[in-house]
């Protein structure tokens, strides 16, 4: 299979670079942030080391009876008397201690995570009414579980999200962990959300239908958080952003000479789909999931050209209809 080379075009690099920061001169719809939406985040890491007893630990499960079940897996044990006591030995674990000293340090303030938070909700809600606000948690969970997301709650688990530089750290391959910074937090939330507007058809699994249901994915995160750059969606770096666009043509004509669009086979899909730290098939400098990206792009002429609301967007299921009726052409390299 020919390998297509990644060229960096100055102009383009310089245009798209800019483009991988935050938008200082977005604002956001004043109508839409007016709604009566209030959220709270339960800092439960805190009360959790605050505690020191099996009496303590039984009261948390008591008066967070969703966490209790949904996170802890309360089912799983054969008694209350045993979770509390597994929680307990975590809790007087000296490394689990020290990890959540720095997770108190990097995260003494979570105001604007928060803030952030309750304005992406407005706008869930302001597109879809019956949206209910979930409850939210913050806990350090020993690098056990980064974010879980239900209609019921999300958890944060923080000590994934502590700086790169930081001497803790998940044990993932660098190219994903490097995702797992304060930045991303909401915008992973908001993805992890889209999942349940985003209909699709079950006997479809093409390529082209998952290229779709990612682009639909993004495509939902980018307008709950509009003044949120694209690196911190789709986790490319600027510069991938960069290239990528520059090297559009040769992406999208590699698809369609391997007629890749309607791929079934689950290996080959992954090549393209799957976490990587590059496409190979394409480039070893090309960024990972370049399926995905290109999807987006698909995603952004489809409802561009036939001015469908995000709402009608997610509803489709149809990826077909949706990649026919975008007009999708490639950007050329300036």
């Amino acid at each position: 299979m020919k390998k297509v080379p990644l060229l960096v075009i100055g102009i383009v690099l310089l245009i798209f670079f800019s483009c991988g920061s935050k938008n200082e001169t977005c604002e956001l719809n004043s109508e839409i942030l007016s709604q009566d939406l209030d959220i709270e985040v339960i800092r439960l890491e805190q009360e959790f080391f605050a505690a020191d007893s099996k009496e303590d630990f039984q009261y948390l499960l008591e008066n967070y009876p969703e966490f209790t079940k949904i996170y802890l897996q309360a089912d799983l044990y054969s008694s209350v008397d045993s979770l509390t006591t597994d929680l307990l030995r975590i809790h007087q674990d000296s490394a689990m201690q020290v990890l959540n000293d720095s997770v108190q340090f990097v995260y003494a303030d979570f105001s604007d995570v928060e803030k952030e938070l309750e304005n992406a909700f407005k706008y869930i809600r302001h597109y879809f009414p019956d949206f209910q606000v979930p409850k939210i948690y913050t806990f350090v969970s020993g690098f056990n579980s980064d974010l879980v997301v239900t209609e019921e709650l999300i958890v944060i688990g923080l000590d994934y999200f502590l700086p790169a530089t930081h001497s803790f750290q998940p044990e993932l391959p660098r190219y994903m962990a490097e995702r797992y910074e304060k930045a991303y937090i909401v915008s992973m939330i908001v993805t992890a959300i889209s999942a349940r507007y985003n209909q699709t058809n079950p006997s479809d699994n093409s390529m082209l239908a998952e290229m779709i249901y990612y682009g639909k994915a993004y495509h939902f995160t980018k307008a709950i958080l509009p003044c949120t750059s694209d690196q911190f969606i789709i986790g490319y770096t600027p510069d991938q952003i960069a290239e990528s666009f520059a090297n559009e043509e040769y992406i999208w004509a590699h698809f369609v000479e391997n007629e890749l669009l309607y791929e079934t086979n689950p290996f080959e899909i992954r090549k393209y789909m799957g976490e990587a730290p590059f496409t190979d098939a394409i480039s070893t400098v090309a960024p990972g999931r370049l399926g995905r990206w290109l999807g987006w792009n698909i995603v952004d002429d489809y409802v561009f050209n036939q001015e469908v609301s995000l709402p009608e967007l997610m509803r489709n299921s149809n990826a077909e209809e949706i990649f026919r009726q975008s007009g999708y052409r490639p950007r050329p390299p300036a």
